[in-house]
């Protein structure tokens, strides 16, 4: 990939050439970008996915990865950069481009740094199991092929004759058929078989359709790894570059992850993302505390106590801590006038 000052001179490509060049809404980035591109293109795409990016990983924390409501944010932050991320939609040239470009440039920020190249493989992925769970079904075994993933259907004639044993096999099925599913080599089905999550067989293991996305995740993870690593030994070489080193270290430095040393994030926890960080980020205590709120929708005093002052370190309110308390402890018929008493004391 080159890049001058000016604009970039747009390839005229025919409707095949196209094609040939992104057959897909979704792909691994095995190829690097070889066309020139100009530097305010290179920063605009680079910016774009930056805000792309932060909106997933936002989501991830606010909302259920794969909801409803997850994907419907996540589909209209991908629409406001106007990258790719449906098959059937029409003159889908250029947002595959920009996608594919736009990783790469964030490729060369990114690598700097384990705790950069952690957070942006995590994104990556999300995004990636974002794009697969809306991929047509007829169009799965063609993305496979193309991302060098050797995965291939069985018939229905095998499915057939192992058919108990792959629904018995399967959680994720709940006793239900599936209606593809494939023959994968034991070695890269190791997190479904240790989860006994997959029915194995003569050294392959039988997955279905809904499980496969975590083995293409795992082979994502590792090419991007191994790709970001190389990355960063050719770095000095592009930052000798003085047109790009600033961008790059403007864009590095983009992301500075959360800082939990200071109390900025008093107000910015929302009564809704409670549930979902309970399961994700809370410690163990915390998270049981919760659990048996919920449950229960009430916590004897000490629980309160310790479960009240850790709410209010992570950034909820003095009225949202009894917005919350009420609320749960209503349920459980308790008079809404001591709830406000026994709240309010225990945030002084």
């Amino acid at each position: 990939m080159e890049f001058s000052k000016g604009k970039r001179k747009k390839l005229k490509l025919g409707g095949d050439q196209r094609n040939a060049c992104y057959p897909h809404s979704l792909q691994f980035y095995l190829q690097p970008p070889t066309e020139n591109i100009s530097l305010i293109e290179f920063e605009n795409l680079a910016i774009d996915r930056v805000k792309l990016l932060k909106a997933v990983e936002h989501l991830g924390v606010s909302h259920v990865k794969g909801s409803e409501q997850y994907q419907s944010k996540l589909e209209a932050e991908i629409r406001k950069v106007k990258f790719s991320f449906r098959e059937n939609l029409e003159n889908e040239y250029e947002a595959r481009r920009r996608d594919h470009i736009s990783h790469f440039i964030l490729r060369l920020a990114y690598c700097q740094s384990e705790d950069l190249r952690r957070w942006f493989i995590q994104q990556e992925m999300d995004l990636l199991r974002f794009r697969f769970s809306i991929l047509p079904k007829d169009k799965i075994q063609d993305f496979l092929k193309d991302s060098h993933l050797q995965f291939e259907a069985i018939s229905d004639e095998e499915k057939a004759l192992r058919q108990k044993d792959i629904v018995a096999s399967s959680p994720s099925l709940g006793g239900i058929v599936p209606e593809l599913v494939y023959k994968i080599p034991f070695a890269d089905a190791l997190d479904l078989f240790r989860g006994r999550k997959v029915y194995l067989e003569g050294g392959f293991a039988y997955v279905p359709l809904k499980d496969i996305v975590a083995i293409i995740l795992n082979e994502f993870r590792t090419k991007l790894s191994k790709a970001l690593a190389l990355t960063a030994r050719s770095l000095p070489a592009v930052q000798s570059d003085e047109r790009l080193q600033p961008l790059l270290k403007h864009l590095s430095h983009s992301y500075t992850g959360q800082d939990y040393s200071v109390q900025g994030n008093v107000g910015k926890i929302a009564l809704d993302q409670i549930d979902s960080l309970s399961a994700k980020s809370f410690p163990p205590c915390m998270r049981q505390l919760h659990k048996a709120l919920r449950e229960n929708h009430h916590l004897r005093h000490g629980g309160r106590m310790q479960y009240g002052l850790f709410l209010k370190g992570i950034g909820l309110t003095l009225e949202q801590a009894l917005q919350f308390w009420k609320q749960e402890f209503i349920r459980g018929k308790m008079d809404p006038d001591k709830v406000l008493i026994s709240t309010a004391q225990k945030d002084e």
